[in-house]
């Protein structure tokens, strides 16, 4: 911690707290300081010290920041700056005020309350919307990006007490000229989240990230995944071999509609699946406001501040812990 805080500090970023670890990485929120008593709270994210000298760690920690240096959008995490110093490189990012998916689900459980209907069409419709985006991105000479996030679950979505989502963390993530694993050999991506392309070691496209998404929206809806075992390998067979029940018996309030929505998401042929984030997006999107006034930021940030407790909008992050290597 003590040659973190000097080394963030010889760059002009006032150390805070640790934030997040993982098996590759630490986030930090951090201050960057200024001419003229500037001062700008950031996150700032770094190869753990005894992976930093290692040249794989290094490499996808490059590509991952080269990656998303350009993917600029409201419900995408931004990066600022890609620095290096005494061999230590590290990531200046968007610092989000609020919680964490995985920490708004928790606190529901504790309470042993549902997320309302329209909520959580409206938060997973804002992460389609950033997908979208992340999906159709191309880069600076006119060649499609063909961008797969592959790690998308409830701790790498961060809900602003202000009322936005964003995606976050595309650690492992594929692109063009970008691949954190050789697919067929190892998968990426958390075992109850897993698209049944990647729990088969397929290779995969864009669509790969819309069944996650689908299993997201129903983990909100039921306030569990229902793919989820103990036994990380029954997840995978769950995600590629048990029957998708009928949402609507599990929760009465779930209409018709939404229902069509949760369905076409889940479908384990890709073919048969939404064929993208934007058609996905749409859907949602005409299911929430065909009928008149549906959920905004604001409905969302004034319930999270209910929820929490929070009377003003504070600087406290969520930010997902940093990957683990994957495991065969």
């Amino acid at each position: 911690m003590a040659a973190i805080t000097h080394i963030l500090n010889e760059i002009n970023y006032e150390m805070v707290r640790m934030l997040a670890e993982g098996g590759m990485g630490v986030v930090y929120e951090a201050h960057q300081l200024g001419a003229g008593q500037f001062r700008k709270t950031v996150a700032v994210k770094l190869i753990r010290e005894e992976y930093s000298a290692i040249p794989e760690f290094q490499k996808n920690f490059i590509g991952e920041a080269r990656l998303v240096a350009d993917l600029i959008h409201t419900n995408i995490v931004q990066t600022y700056h890609l620095g290096q110093i005494h061999g230590q490189y590290f990531m200046v990012m968007e610092f989000v005020g609020g919680q964490n998916l995985e920490q708004f689900l928790e606190k529901h459980r504790s309470s042993q309350k549902l997320v309302p209907v329209d909520l959580a069409a409206f938060i997973v419709s804002r992460v389609a919307r950033g997908l979208t985006y992340a999906h159709q991105k191309r880069d600076r000479q006119g060649n499609h990006l063909n961008i797969v996030h592959r790690d998308i679950g409830p701790k790498n979505i961060l809900m602003g007490y202000e009322g936005d989502v964003k995606l976050t963390d595309f650690g492992i993530a594929k692109a063009l000229n970008l691949m954190y694993n050789e697919e067929g050999k190892v998968i990426a991506g958390k075992d109850e989240y897993l698209s049944p392309e990647q729990a088969s070691y397929a290779v995969t496209d864009a669509r790969a990230d819309l069944f996650p998404l689908g299993i997201v929206l129903t983990e909100i809806l039921l306030g569990k995944n229902i793919f989820r075992d103990l036994d990380r390998s029954q997840s995978r067979r769950n995600i590629l071999s048990m029957p998708i029940p009928h949402f609507q018996t599990l929760r009465p309030d779930i209409d018709p509609r939404l229902e069509a929505i949760i369905q076409k998401a889940l479908k384990r042929d890709r073919d048969l699946r939404y064929q993208s984030a934007a058609e996905m997006l749409h859907d949602l999107e005409v299911y929430l406001y065909s009928d008149g006034y549906g959920p905004t930021n604001e409905k969302l940030g004034l319930y999270m501040r209910t929820l929490f407790n929070v009377r003003d909008p504070q600087p406290i992050v969520a930010l997902s812990a940093l990957p683990r290597p994957p495991e065969p």
